[in-house]
């Protein structure tokens, strides 16, 4: 069975652990419609992505 010969100081353990932080999520507020959304995806509410229409808006017939 592998045993470490020394005991892993607090500095090494925490260098181990410097990448294991939980990120913080890029939220925007969009330029059209107001609303937050994150950075690099399609706006649900408007369909709109860099200025282009992408996905159709349901109707309320559509409903």
């Amino acid at each position: 069975m592998a045993v470490p010969k020394r005991k892993t100081s607090p500095s090494k353990r925490n260098m181990r652990r410097s990448h294991d932080s939980i990120s913080n999520i890029n939220i925007i507020e969009d330029k059209d419609s107001g609303e937050p959304r994150m950075s690099h995806r399609i706006d649900l509410s408007t369909g709109m992505y860099n200025g282009r229409q992408i996905l159709k808006q349901k109707s309320s017939k559509d409903k």
